[in-house]
């Protein structure tokens, strides 16, 4: 009885630890509302610090659809969508969307700052470096977002300040282009 016991032991912890790492590496997306503005929740009322020490409240950026990306220079699937946000930027940028890039290192600016200076990211041929808004997020900030499983984590934000979608591991460029566009062209 004991054996048994703990065979079933070790058959859930492993059935629970394989389903938090899907998680974490999948490129899923699940949504926080499923269709009308109604069902969407308002995103938290929270302040980021940006690389020089700025306050910049999400609350700003209303009017705005927002891709809210939490990630970290150290995090090998956050380096490798870092393109397609690049890219995104650079398409709908003028079109009411920005990237914003919640940088969650331990050392802060002292580590973000020279890398979104400094790396180079090939974006349709191009190296080029980060150039959508950074700022530097907190355990604090991830936990008033409902928590991050993993990294990258991003939430897709409406023009008037709900969350539309959140996406755990690396976005991919086709669905995340769906949904920028389906946001800026919602009224």
């Amino acid at each position: 009885m004991k054996k048994t016991s703990i065979v079933l032991s070790f058959a859930g912890l492993f059935l629970l630890a394989a389903t938090m790492l899907s998680g974490c590496g999948a490129s899923s997306t699940g949504t926080a509302g499923s269709g009308g503005a109604s069902s969407l929740s308002p995103e938290p009322e929270v302040t980021f610090k940006d690389l020089q020490g700025n306050a910049v409240p999400i609350a700003s950026l209303k009017g705005k659809v927002v891709l809210l990306n939490f990630w970290a220079t150290w995090c090998e699937p956050c380096r490798g969508e870092i393109p397609i946000l690049i890219n995104l930027q650079k398409q709908y940028g003028d079109k009411g969307f920005t990237v914003l890039g919640a940088a969650m290192d331990d050392d802060g600016a002292k580590v973000v700052d020279p890398f979104v200076k400094t790396t180079q990211f090939n974006v349709g041929g191009q190296q080029k470096t980060m150039d959508y808004p950074i700022v530097l997020g907190s355990d604090k900030i991830a936990s008033d977002f409902g928590g991050l499983i993993g990294m990258p984590t991003s939430f897709l934000i409406t023009k008037d300040g709900k969350i539309a979608k959140k996406y755990m591991g690396a976005l991919t460029e086709a669905q995340i282009q769906s949904d920028v566009q389906k946001q800026l062209g919602a009224s």
